[in-house]
């Protein structure tokens, strides 16, 4: 099954806050929130591999781009969450199915917990609301696939949960759709995503320096 059939249509991303943010806050070079917990959405095998399913645009720029997010996170002695998308059976990331672990590159350690979901938005489960809140930290760093369907609905469950939003502008990724190329869909929603009064940084900023 298609990831987009998997997971129906794209998310149009309708956050309301009172007044919007037109621009791309790029200044800091990293969250202004000390030590904001990195959670890193649906980076399994299938969405590289390609023996399913077409892996995802520039996707071996994606695991580098996550894999240096991670090394920052863990030099800036931040706590890191992979949250894993448990799809149907039959589905390339059904449990127990080839392409349903986290993709293995990343290296994630034995203390860096996996929350599990069924639906695009990743505080679906309360365990990884949870989780955040024992950080102490009223903000999130997120990264990961699909732009269009599971970051998107995590962002929106975020910003829903009233926590303070940083998103990776270049590490996230998505499949072509018909009739829009991954690099416009992910251009399109980060627009949507700093409209949103999300913070937008890229890999580059956010990792060039660690926090005092």
């Amino acid at each position: 099954m298609d990831l987009a059939q998997a997971r129906g249509s794209p998310s149009p991303f309708e956050v309301k806050l009172g007044k919007p943010c037109l621009q791309w806050r790029y200044a800091m070079p990293h969250p202004s929130t000390e030590k904001a917990p990195v959670i890193i959405v649906d980076l399994q095998t299938n969405m590289f591999d390609g023996r399913v399913e077409p892996p995802l645009h520039e996707a071996g720029l994606l695991a580098d781009r996550a894999r240096k997010v991670i090394d920052w996170a863990r030099r800036d002695g931040r706590k890191i969450a992979f949250v894993r998308h448990d799809g149907p059976k039959g589905d390339p990331l059904a449990p127990g199915e080839p392409g349903w672990p986290v993709w293995p590159a990343l290296g994630q350690r034995d203390d860096e917990p996996t929350f599990s979901k069924t639906v695009r938005d990743s505080f679906s489960n309360p365990e990884l609301g949870a989780w955040i809140e024992s950080q102490g930290a009223p903000e999130v760093v997120i990264l990961g696939a699909q732009t269009d369907f599971c970051i998107a609905g995590t962002v929106q469950g975020a910003i829903s949960a009233g926590l303070k939003v940083t998103v990776v502008s270049d590490a996230h990724s998505t499949l072509d759709q018909p009739g829009e190329p991954a690099d416009a869909i992910i251009r399109r929603y980060n627009a949507q995503f700093a409209e949103a009064g999300v913070d937008l940084v890229t890999t580059a900023n956010l990792t060039a320096s660690q926090a005092a």
